[in-house]
């Protein structure tokens, strides 16, 4: 059973973190833009440019069909987020008098270079209307990495004793969601195809603390804390791809995908409670539906333009969309995320024989207001404005090399401490910042 906590106790029990999922680029919510050095040096923006097999397996299974040769793509992206968590509490906010003075303080994290792979196979015979594609590569994720801050209300090490003056202490999270797209294509006609694929995802949540969970007095303190959830696996998710693909002319091409939600197994923590004695607990979160439309126009000499319209469905989706507040027993039960639109914008120019210039720029709408800054401390993604450059030089007619670097500016969301049974707490506040920078890398070789 939890206890009463005391006043300060009570803070520490409100002052949680909320972790959500290989990391990327935190824009689209918790979504990568697009996948391999081609792709993201694009904005994304592929759903009716069918110019690399990363991108056509993962943003529309019918464009492979649109590729001009059978390909193997193999990326690497190495990204570096920059975070920062700031934190104040006014004189006498937490009643009692305490604190006795105004409080405040910002911690940088240390989230450090994070991989994500990429790869695909495409293969197509202008003898057939079939074509067939897979592709394996990171499609969400993040990492957060505070240190313990005395400086730093939430930050200040934990304090197990009543009435005692305590934080988090340091505060982790990680998430990764690897996706394996089995895909096949039918031209319906000369301009027409029509394609599909299951999608198979894994994925790996951990956070310290674990809110999701109720937190526990196993010590008798009259202080509930959450538990560790860094103990777990990855779990299995599934669903399916859909999409056309029509090119009209010449000049003009068109999109449309259906991605299915991913539908999660739950997942698993090895936890304990205070005294040390075991404790099993199980998250339920899965991945939104996303619905791709898109163009491209090929009708000035050596560009090509790209834009792809985006709407991930996070408010319909287990874990993501359910209310930010506490149960009962003290666990929160969601991020509270609002459904994003997302805008890419991508060019392509073919600056000389074997070199091709691209540029990249993507909106998005953040799906996390000031309501929910608190709930989401440990899951900042909000990166609204995403620029990108690129290049692919051909080192023969067959194997090219590709690099790409994307920038995610700066972003932050603010809001008031959140308490069970009291909600915002006045002279309070919270703060996250964020933004990205990522090199990606590639090779490419057609048959």
């Amino acid at each position: 059973m939890i206890r009463p906590l005391a006043p300060f106790g009570r803070f520490v029990l409100a002052s949680i973190l909320v972790f959500t999922l290989a990391a990327g680029v935190y824009a689209q919510g918790i979504a990568l833009n697009g996948a391999g050095p081609i792709n993201r040096a694009m904005g994304g923006a592929a759903t009716a440019a069918p110019i690399d097999s990363i991108g056509a397996v993962l943003w529309n299974p019918a464009s492979i069909s649109g590729l001009p040769s059978s390909e193997i793509a193999f990326g690497l992206e190495l990204l570096l987020p920059t975070e920062e968590l700031s934190s104040s509490i006014a004189r006498g906010a937490l009643g009692g008098g305490m604190p006795p003075v105004d409080i405040g303080g910002s911690t940088g994290g240390e989230p450090g270079v994070a991989p994500i792979p990429s790869m695909a196979w495409v293969h197509k015979s202008d003898c057939s209307r079939w074509a067939y594609g897979i592709g394996m590569f990171g499609i969400a994720g993040f990492s957060l990495n505070y240190p313990a801050d005395l400086n730093n209300p939430i930050l200040v090490p934990q304090n197990n004793q009543p009435g005692g003056l305590g934080g988090l202490g340091h505060v982790y999270a990680d998430a990764q969601y690897f996706q394996i797209v089995p895909t096949i294509s039918y031209d319906v006609t000369d301009r027409l195809s029509i394609g599909f694929g299951p999608t198979i995802t894994l994925a790996r949540l951990m956070a310290d603390p674990l809110s999701f969970v109720p937190p526990d007095d196993g010590d008798g303190s009259l202080v509930a804390t959450y538990p560790s959830g860094c103990a777990t696996r990855y779990s299995w998710g599934g669903g399916f791809q859909a999409g056309l693909y029509y090119a009209a002319n010449c000049r003009w091409q068109y999109g449309f995908t259906f991605k299915s939600p991913q539908w999660f197994e739950p997942f698993r923590y090895n936890a304990s409670d205070e005294a040390g004695l075991p404790r099993l607990e199980k998250v339920h979160f899965d991945y939104p539906m996303i619905l791709s439309l898109g163009t491209a126009y090929k009708g000035f000499e050596r560009w090509l333009l790209a834009c792809d319209v985006r709407y991930f469905d996070y408010r319909n989706t287990a874990g993501f969309g359910d209310a930010a507040a506490y149960s009962p027993t003290g666990a929160v039960t969601g991020l509270g995320w609002q459904s994003v639109v997302s805008v890419h914008l991508g060019a392509q120019y073919q600056a000389a024989r074997r070199l091709i210039l691209r540029f990249g720029y993507q909106y998005n709408d953040n799906p996390i207001g000031s309501d929910e800054a608190f709930f989401n401390v440990a899951s900042p993604l909000i990166i609204q404005h995403v620029a990108s450059t690129g290049l692919t030089y051909s080192i023969t007619d067959r194997l090219s090399f590709s690099l790409a670097y994307v920038h995610g500016f700066e972003n932050s969301v603010s809001g008031p401490f959140q308490l069970p049974a009291v909600g915002a707490l006045a002279g309070t506040s919270v703060t996250s910042k964020i933004s990205a920078d990522a090199l990606v890398a590639g090779v490419t070789m057609r048959y």
